[in-house]
Formats: C-alpha cells, structure tokens, sequence
C-alpha cells in the first residue's frame, strides 16, 4: 500500500473517532492488542470538536498517523502505528505525542 492509499484509510479512520464511532474505531485495530493498546495512553472517548491530521508515513514495513483532537478542554496529540494483518493494515500500537495549541476540523 503506498501513502497516499493509507491516507484515505487513515483519514477514515480519524473520522470516526472525530465522530464518537467507538466500534468502527475497536474494528480498525488489532484484535489482540486490545485493550492492551489503550493502557497509559489519553485518546478520545467521545466525539471530539475538531482534530488535524499532522502527519501520515510510512517507516519500513509499517505506517504511521498522527493527528491532533480537540476535546475542547484539552488537546490530545495520538499517534498510531499500523501493521499489514491478513492483507489488512491494522493499528497496532498507539503513542501521545506533545500537540500543538491550534486545530480545525
């Protein structure tokens, strides 16, 4: 898969947790990983106010987003880290990383 094609699929992905869809968000990722993958890490637990994708890559044989959701009270700065799965990339991982002070939707 090149960038540009996770991208849209990242890019659906940021939209359903932007919306609150918990269970396409749990859908996404792998199976396994969870609820491990949440442990120590702040991600929105409902629909969020605004969000901006910062960056999405690919680093050797895995892929990589990273966006900015606006919770209104706070910024919470998410970066996820995909794996190939059965023909099908999967988060695997998830990190907060330090988010900036401006975000749009």
């Amino acid at each position: 898969m090149s960038v540009e094609d996770f991208r849209v699929l990242y890019e659906q992905h940021v939209g359903y947790v932007h919306v609150g869809n918990m269970k396409a968000c749990l859908r996404d990722m792998v199976r396994e990983n969870i609820p491990a993958v949440f442990d120590g890490i702040d991600t929105p637990r409902e629909a969020t106010k605004g969000f901006e994708i910062k960056d999405v890559r690919a680093e050797g044989h895995l892929m990589v987003g990273e966006t900015v959701y606006d919770m209104g009270d706070r910024l919470i700065g998410l970066r996820s880290i995909w794996e190939l799965h059965d023909g099908r990339w999967l988060a695997a991982k998830l990190e907060n990383f330090t988010a900036g002070t401006d975000t749009n939707a």
